[in-house]
């Protein structure tokens, strides 16, 4: 689909890598609604990015708050046409450990942000996207999801980030099968190592040996670098019900 005049919820939008969708989504003439609850960087994010973008504070694993943003996408710019999930964080925590088993608190909340609010704003938007006149392809819309390179190569301590991550790339295919006949595409990109926020905290050594660690090009991805392969899935017509590696060849080792 085209990117002009079509509007982009991204969720996890105020920074990293969905701050890198927004941008691109931007540029290439369309609107972006920044779904996050980082009220101060989604503000201003919004502010810089001119009149193409709103926030809406928006934690993905509620219910009325993602339908208020969907409902925001409609009145500010008319509808819904593509949704970006990026929201999620990680949790690094083994099955057992001296003290006792995981945690089941923790891996109940890692499941529901990452797997189930992923779901929550997919389906939601889908929804919205019916209403849309389909294009000369028969398009409404599409959906990006994103997953993890842990889905497949999950290290020790990431059982339940693997598990949340793998859960997104299970329901990729029937997701987009469910979607086919509304003529809504559903992709998700499992990134390997990016350089993010979150990684630009941790020491320069342990930086630099995550650089190494990757087959080629020497080095973590850039949030550009994803947000270029998240624009040729929604102007790609044929790309659909796949989940793509972007990772640098990178296979992950057990610890």
């Amino acid at each position: 689909m085209d990117i002009k005049n079509n509007t982009a919820l991204v969720t996890g939008g105020a920074s990293g890598l969905g701050k890198a969708v927004v941008k691109t989504v931007v540029k290439a003439g369309g609107n972006a609604v920044i779904m996050d609850i980082k009220d101060e960087d989604g503000e201003a994010l919004a502010s810089e990015l001119g009149t193409r973008t709103v926030f809406a504070r928006t934690d993905v694993t509620d219910e009325e708050q993602v339908q208020a943003a969907i409902d925001l996408a409609i009145k500010s710019f008319g509808g819904v046409h593509f949704c970006v999930n990026c929201a999620g964080t990680g949790l690094a925590m083994r099955t057992i450990s001296k003290t006792g088993p995981h945690n089941l608190a923790s891996f109940e909340w890692l499941i529901k942000l990452n797997l189930i609010g992923t779901f929550n704003t997919a389906s939601k938007a889908a929804f919205a996207m019916t209403a849309n006149t389909a294009n000369e392809n028969g398009e409404r819309g599409v959906i990006v999801n994103v997953a993890s390179v842990a889905a497949f190569d999950g290290q020790i301590g990431q059982a339940a980030y693997s598990a949340s991550k793998g859960g997104v790339v299970g329901m990729t295919l029937p997701m987009a099968r469910d979607l086919s006949s509304l003529g809504i595409r559903v992709v998700t990109i499992a990134p390997g190592l990016f350089n993010t926020p979150l990684m630009q905290m941790l020491p320069e050594e342990q930086r630099n040996a995550l650089d190494a660690s990757v087959p080629f090009p020497r080095r973590m991805g850039t949030p550009e670098e994803f947000a270029m392969l998240v624009e040729q899935i929604l102007v790609n017509p044929y790309v659909n019900g796949e989940t793509i590696r972007l990772d640098g060849a990178l296979r992950m080792a057990p610890k």
